[in-house]
């Protein structure tokens, strides 16, 4: 229901597999600022969290986030070859079931709605009724990964394939006001490249030899982790690199398209480039720059605020 004397306020949380713990951050400095989404939309990583939010389990989502280790992360890795991925993610899926069996979207007290893809069509799926068990698990579904999840009798798989970052799911439901979070807007992070050139005087072939002689001191950690992953001829990159990649490469093509098309009111910017997209044990880091993005966009938030209002 929308508070009188506001607009009703949408917000859309994007896809980005390790990187999404920063929608914790997100959602925990919104709320300390006062402001309340009516509307929640996730896609992928952004329905898990969002999800858990509207649930009122988000604090139990952070505190297993900050204890995830590599270790940990390990044994939630359970295969499913056979299944349509290589993982089950039975385990993954047991540990929502602890705390979110039962819930229903639709006895939410906000409107929710995960985005997910259906495996046979194509079609964009928005699921805002039934299990959110079941409708969180098929939103993070990635192709080939995590086997797609049968909801209503369709195949459905990850929506970041379709929609990343669904402001128009938030604006179809009824947002006068979106606020989208894009954990992808900082692909390649940031390095001190165009501070040595512009401190020593460097020209690009020079800036080019030093890189190739130290890349380790000159690249950010986020091209570092590219290097490592597809930069070395005697390597072949792993299946994992090959999914998680192409996939990065897809959602980040399809969201400038649909951003440019439908772009939100406000957009949340956290700088995640040097989190690598498995690396979930890298959680306090990604919570603190989701803290840090809305503190940010606070300024541009309180414009549109009063404009709408």
């Amino acid at each position: 229901m929308e508070n009188s004397g506001r607009p009703k306020i949408g917000l859309a949380l994007g896809a980005g597999i390790a990187r999404g713990w920063a929608h914790i951050g997100v959602l925990e400095r919104l709320t300390a600022a006062g402001i309340a989404p009516d509307i929640i939309c996730g896609t992928s990583i952004g329905a898990l969290v969002g999800g858990t939010h509207a649930a009122g389990k988000l604090d139990v989502l952070e505190e297993w986030a900050r204890r995830m280790t590599r270790g940990r992360m390990l044994r939630y890795l359970d295969l499913g070859l056979g299944r349509g991925g290589i993982l089950g993610g039975n385990r993954l899926r047991r540990t929502l079931q602890e705390q979110c069996a039962g819930i229903m979207i639709e006895d939410l007290p906000c409107r929710f709605a995960t985005v997910t893809t259906e495996l046979a069509t194509g079609h964009e799926i928005w699921l805002q009724k039934g299990s959110l068990v079941d409708a969180i698990t098929a939103s993070y579904a990635l192709p080939g990964i995590f086997p797609p999840v049968n909801v209503d009798r369709r195949w459905l798989v990850d929506g970041a394939m379709v929609n990343p970052v669904p402001v128009s799911v938030c604006r179809a439901l009824g947002a006068r006001l979106v606020i989208a979070v894009n954990l992808n807007s900082d692909t390649f992070g940031t390095s001190n490249l165009a501070t040595e050139m512009i401190d020593q005087n460097l020209k690009f072939d020079e800036l080019l030899d030093r890189i190739r002689a130290n890349p380790d001191e000159m690249l950010s950690p986020s091209a570092q982790v590219m290097r490592q992953m597809f930069g070395r001829a005697e390597d072949s990159p792993s299946i994992f690199s090959v999914l998680l990649g192409t996939l990065n490469i897809v959602q980040d093509r399809l969201n400038r398209s649909r951003m440019a098309g439908d772009p939100a009111d406000i957009d949340i910017a956290p700088r995640l480039g040097h989190i690598g997209l498995l690396e979930f044990d890298r959680a306090e880091e990604a919570i603190e720059e989701g803290r840090a993005a809305v503190e940010r966009a606070l300024p541009a938030l309180a414009d549109a605020y009063a404009i709408l209002a």
